[in-house]
Parts: structure tokens; sequence; C-alpha cells
């Protein structure tokens, strides 16, 4: 059964739950992978408060991507570490799941998600509802072992055109096949949002090196995603058009807007915070 989960699946256990309130859990991050992006932190968060809320509705419902008020990115993280994941429900019923959650490594906060609001859709459109149950009962007794993920195959976009530091677009094709598919649904194969958001920050922070920093020395990082809206599923083998632009600059944030196109539907928006750090 674990083959089924192993392509996308970041938590190995659950440690605590108190059903339709909060939940903790844990998952360790293979030390054989390359690195670890973010947004896999942040998918790690929302499959925890995922199995809560599943739990709630007894596996007949599963909540899929919809909106973020916003993802802090507070520290990076390495391979080989275990993160201590942790999410608060603020409402959960058959039609949506809302919550706030965390993830710490060694008792440092690394990711922060606030306002998040999951739609609930029938499970057994994505899953085979007794995998879920099943899967929940181990995760919430002993555990799975860790090192299951192999890490995440090249997501690479092509530039199209732009106005250096105004903005910028870039086309990128989804894979036609890769093992996160397989958990990613089983029944219904669907790119996962949280590596969409992924893209987007390389291509925000591919632009942010174009716009000027307050000073010398300094280079602008992407420290927060806002206002993140996940409008469609994608399948398989699509392509979206990526578009950032430069929204507003302070002395010491500069703010950029982000949008996804699928055959000129808006499939994704949100905002990027850019915060100057010195280059190490």
């Amino acid at each position: 059964m674990n083959e089924y989960f192993d392509g996308f699946s970041f938590v190995d256990r659950i440690a605590s739950i108190e059903e339709g309130v909060r939940i903790r859990g844990s998952y360790h991050i293979p030390s054989t992978i390359d690195s670890f992006p973010p947004m896999l932190v942040a998918e790690a968060i929302g499959q925890l408060a995922a199995w809560a809320a599943m739990n709630v509705v007894n596996f007949e419902r599963r909540p899929v991507g919809g909106i973020v008020g916003s993802i802090d990115f507070l520290a990076p993280v390495r391979p080989g570490r275990t993160l201590e994941l942790s999410a608060e429900l603020q409402s959960v019923d058959a039609e949506a799941v809302v919550y706030d959650g965390t993830a710490h490594v060694d008792g440092i906060p690394v990711i922060r998600i606030q306002h998040c609001l999951g739609p609930m859709v029938p499970a057994g459109d994505f899953d085979d509802p007794n995998m879920l149950r099943n899967r929940f009962a181990i995760l919430s007794g002993a555990g799975v072992a860790p090192g299951a993920f192999g890490g995440l195959p090249p997501l690479s976009f092509e530039r199209i055109d732009g106005e250096t530091g105004q903005r910028a677009r870039a086309a990128f094709r989804v894979p036609a096949s890769a093992a996160f598919f397989a958990a990613h649904f089983p029944r219904r194969p669907v790119f996962p949002g949280t590596l969409l958001l992924h893209i987007n920050l390389e291509l925000g922070a591919l632009f942010a090196a174009e716009i000027p920093t307050p000073q010398n020395g300094f280079e602008w990082t992407v420290r927060t995603a806002l206002d993140v809206k996940l409008r469609e599923f994608i399948p398989p083998g699509e392509t979206v058009e990526l578009q950032v632009h430069l929204k507003k600059r302070l002395t010491d944030s500069a703010i950029l807007a982000a949008e996804n196109r699928v055959a000129k539907r808006v499939v994704g928006s949100g905002q990027l915070r850019l915060v100057p750090e010195a280059r190490s």
C-alpha cells in the first residue's frame, strides 16, 4: 500500500489529534535527495490538515487546494532533517476546511501558513476512500518508515518575454507523467497547487534579481506569498503561462503580482513579498 502514497506524501506519523480542532505530526526529509523546496514543507502542513479534515467526514470527502491568506518562509530546510508539523482547524465540514499551520525543525519555525481554505470534494472522485482510512490508521499508530520520497523531477520554465525590472512572462509544461501523480491523485491526476506556487517562486526570484535593491550588497528574497488563489485543476501535460510584475516597491520591501493562465483562463494568482537581505 505504501507505493500508493510514496510519490507525494509528507506525513510519516500523526502524533496527536483532537478531532476537528488540531493535529500534530512529523515528516523526516530523506537525506538521499538533493533539496526539499519550501513549498513541499507547506504541502506537508496541508496534508496533515487534510488528514484531520477527512477524519471528521469519515473519508467520504477530501480537501483540495483553494485559497491561502499567507505563507511565510522563515528559514531554509535541508534534506535529512525532521519536520515537526501542526495544524489548527478553524472550521471543517462537508463543504470546506479552514486552518492555520506551522512547521518547525529542532523547535525553530521554518514555514507558517495562515487562513488556508480548502474546498471539500467527493473523496472517491480522486482517491480510494478505504485506502485513505487504512493509511490514516497506520499514521495514527506506529507511522510509516521514512525515506520513500525520491525527490521532484525537473520542473523548469522557459522565459518568453517581459520588461526588465517591470514584468516577466514564461511558459511551463506540466509533466505528462511523474511519480507524484500516483498520490495526487490516483483516480484523477492533478498537478499539485503547491508545485505551481513553487514554479512561481522560482520565476519571482529570477525576476527579483532585475529589481534594484535599496543599497549595494543586498539582494531581494521572497519572504511571503500572499492572497494565493488556485482556481482550476491542471491535468498532466498542460502548458501554463506564468506572469509576474512589480506591483509596488518600498524602501524595505517590494510586492510582485503573479498570475497563471491556461488557454487564457486564469487558473492561479497571488502576490510575493520581497525583502532585501545581505548577500552571503
